[in-house]
């Protein structure tokens, strides 16, 4: 700005002193004033584009940690075991717990127990033991829960995680206690599967529990058998037949229906893989019945 305003005075003195009496002073005069006007002009107009720009920075500033923490969820990556309060065990893979004040289920991840008292499948051989061996391991401590990165409940409502008491985890010692196989695994919480399985390996190679039945434990869940390894397994194995005899009706030929609301029509309780009207594209979570309620 100085040397702007330093140029128009030595061209305003040069109009005076040169042209004093003539008329080109008027048009010096009107030529200084107007380039001061000019300038007068240009620093006004750039005030204003600095302020806005400087603004514009300190917004942007401002929003980034917002955005920032926006993006994060719940499901981060914690590791951290969060206490939880035993209500009940419901059977080997299942309990009910108070969580931020209410109740609700806790489905085991990653591993599956044999059934219980399911209003399709029955008793399973080995399902009262893996929920009498749940219910010791669970009372035994102080109860926590570990969130994996994925979906933290299920479509019924239960809450997916890893269960501890006193720091050590459950479903790796039902696993190899023989009491559990590794199941379910949707990537992607799969934080553990590499542990589960090695502990799932060390009850395979001693075949106990559901390893000490040929062909009873496979990769989409627990078939009938007539062979267990205690009265009550055995006992549980007759007790279930005549649940799944209910819906698998002894025809010849394959069965189709377009989903599971026609097959339902049908069979309302579903069927068992084996059945003419099975289909694996209906066996949602690989139990090993189709279209069950």
């Amino acid at each position: 700005m100085n040397v702007i305003w330093g140029v128009i005075f030595i061209f305003f003195l040069i109009g005076i002193v040169i042209t004093a009496a003539s008329k080109r002073k008027i048009t010096v005069s009107i030529l200084a004033l107007s380039l001061f006007a000019l300038s007068g002009c240009s620093d006004v107009d750039s005030v204003p584009v600095n302020q806005d720009q400087k603004k514009d920075v300190q917004q942007q500033e401002v929003q980034e940690p917002t955005s920032a923490k926006d993006q994060s969820t719940d499901t981060s990556g914690t590791i951290d075991h969060i206490p939880v309060t035993l209500v009940k065990t419901i059977d080997g893979d299942t309990i009910k717990v108070l969580y931020n004040g209410k109740e609700q289920n806790v489905r085991y991840l990653l591993i599956d127990t044999p059934e219980t008292n399911h209003p399709r499948l029955g008793k399973q051989p080995f399902g009262e033991e893996a929920k009498e061996r749940n219910k010791q391991l669970v009372d035994s401590g102080d109860l926590t829960l570990e969130f994996d990165i994925g979906e933290r409940v299920d479509k019924y409502g239960r809450l997916l995680a890893y269960v501890y008491v006193d720091g050590k985890s459950v479903q790796e010692m039902l696993l190899e206690e023989g009491l559990a196989r590794v199941a379910y695994v949707y990537p992607p919480n799969t934080r553990h599967l590499t542990t589960y399985e090695e502990a799932q390996e060390k009850a395979k190679v001693k075949e106990i529990g559901i390893w000490s039945i040929e062909n009873y434990t496979t990769d989409s869940g627990f078939k009938e058998s007539s062979a267990g390894s205690s009265e009550g397994s055995q006992q549980s194995s007759t007790d279930s037949q005549p649940a799944k005899s209910q819906t698998s009706k002894p025809e010849s030929g394959t069965e189709f229906f377009q989903n599971c609301t026609e097959l339902r029509k049908v069979y309302p309780n579903g069927v068992p893989e084996g059945h003419p009207a099975y289909q694996a594209k209906m066996d949602r979570d690989k139990d090993g019945y189709a279209c069950e309620r």
